[in-house]
């Protein structure tokens, strides 16, 4: 165990990176642009917290589950621990990261939930958590079956989980950071200026970026996208009025009046 396999430790943490990037923003922003997004982004949150407490006791048992019965690649081989969490760490971000976000741009009926992510005009750290309840299920879906095939313990998957939010948090705030610097680091990991493009309401640049934490899964399938001007992209979709202000309920409801990507502009 590690310290930040501990949700007492993990989850102030995350909450403590949430409110300094949003102090942050007010410095040092990308993009100056009022929005009044903050109070539906936040119900989300409180929606998307809910359902992971609600799904802990279910990873817990299959942790459990997978280290009686020797389940895994893992518990197949021998491996030290420091491996095997690093490794983990760098399947789970590909497998409960860029894959699963490559699959929800690419079917319909997926797109419908996750276009909700992809609704909000003004993309900052709240944009994190706005994600539809269907989407959630299914990404929790992803990174339980990627605890089960790895057979690694619950507190690997917290800690992938917790580095990841992290991350999401920072890729999303609306923050400026030095353009050389940006470049450099997105080598190896998500930027924020490297995940605005996947934000962009045109279909050419969404369908790009699509990794989590590193880079690379982008780069070496050949979805990676860069611009030279990082202030002038165009958040939202195509086919919503930008103008609008769509409530928590608005983006509930949004998915089962069937989108469909055939009504996005390329």
């Amino acid at each position: 165990m590690t310290w930040l396999s501990d949700p007492g430790i993990s989850g102030p943490i995350l909450f403590i990176g949430y409110f300094l990037l949003y102090g942050l923003e007010y410095f040092f922003p990308l993009v100056i642009k009022k929005s009044r997004h903050f109070w539906t982004n936040a119900s989300l949150a409180v929606v998307l917290i809910l359902i992971n407490f609600v799904f802990t006791s279910l990873t817990l048992g299959l942790s459990e589950w997978v280290e009686v019965n020797n389940f895994g690649f893992f518990n197949n081989i021998t491996i030290g621990i420091g491996w095997q969490l690093l490794l983990s760490i760098i399947f789970l971000d590909f497998w409960a990261g860029y894959l699963v976000h490559f699959i929800f741009h690419q079917y319909a009926f997926l797109w419908h939930f996750h276009s909700i992510h992809h609704s909000d005009n003004h993309v900052d750290v709240t944009t994190t958590f706005r994600q539809h309840p269907v989407e959630s299920l299914i990404r929790i879906g992803f990174n339980l079956s990627g605890m089960m095939f790895l057979g690694i313990p619950s507190w690997m998957l917290l800690i992938y989980l917790t580095l990841s939010t992290i991350h999401a948090q920072i890729e999303h705030a609306n923050i400026r950071l030095p353009d050389k610097l940006d470049r450099l680091l997105q080598y190896i990991i998500v930027t924020p200026n490297m995940h605005k493009i996947h934000h962009s309401r045109y279909q050419h640049e969404t369908d790009t970026n699509y990794s989590n934490i590193f880079s690379w899964w982008d780069r070496m399938f050949r979805t990676y996208a860069s611009r030279k001007n990082y202030t002038d992209i165009q958040y939202g979709l195509d086919f919503l009025d930008e103008k609008t202000h769509y409530s928590f309920w608005d983006l509930v409801r949004m998915p089962f009046r069937f989108f469909t990507r055939t009504q996005r502009k390329s």
